[in-house]
């Protein structure tokens, strides 16, 4: 059941596309629970529905000025969890098959200097991913999965509210999955997506 529009929707979402954060968090505290109970509906994993509800409110953040006046914000939220939670599904069944693949293809070797020398193929090519983000999507990657913080704990020591941080870390990852499928093999890739 999807809540109540907030009160002046309207200018909240002209706020938010002004880059307003108090009237982004509004938004996402009004409708986060039902974006999250949806995609958990669907996907039946936590971890997986609270993806889908920072893609989905990331979409917000950057569409807001997109949408038209008298636009229905819980519809366009709950048709952008359904899309999200199939593309993630089908994501999953994709990379479950290339597993089965990889699986009927794949000897197993246990050369200890082969192994070594690719482990360490795959951190130079992460640490170079890193390097390579923006400071403030770097710091976020650093402080939550080098230094083990958490979100909060990361948001405390930035000065930035909890859902940028967790913005910033979706932007972060996202591009490092763009960047290290551009600049390795695929085996290395899927060594890589298991670390990410």
């Amino acid at each position: 059941m999807s809540p109540k529009p907030l009160p002046d929707e309207e200018k909240i979402l002209s706020r938010i596309s002004a880059g307003d954060q108090s009237a982004f968090k509004l938004v996402y505290d009004h409708y986060q629970q039902m974006v999250f109970s949806r995609a958990l509906y669907l996907l039946k994993s936590e971890s997986h529905a609270e993806e889908v509800l920072q893609d989905v409110m990331l979409k917000l953040w950057l569409s807001a000025s997109n949408l038209k006046e008298n636009s229905n914000l819980a519809a366009f939220l709950t048709t952008l969890t359904r899309n999200r939670s199939f593309q993630l599904l089908r994501r999953k069944v994709l990379e479950s098959k290339a597993e089965v693949e990889m699986g009927k293809q794949w000897r197993e070797y246990h050369n200890e200097t082969e192994e070594n020398i690719l482990l360490s193929d795959v951190r130079k090519k992460l640490h170079d991913g890193v390097n390579s983000l923006p400071p403030q999507q770097k710091l976020v990657y650093e402080l939550c999965r080098n230094q083990g913080y958490k979100y909060e704990q990361a948001a405390d020591i930035m000065n930035l509210s909890v859902e940028t941080v967790k913005a910033y870390m979706k932007l972060a990852l996202r591009f490092l999955r763009a960047y290290l499928k551009n600049n390795t093999d695929a085996v290395i890739i899927a060594i890589i997506f298991k670390l990410l």
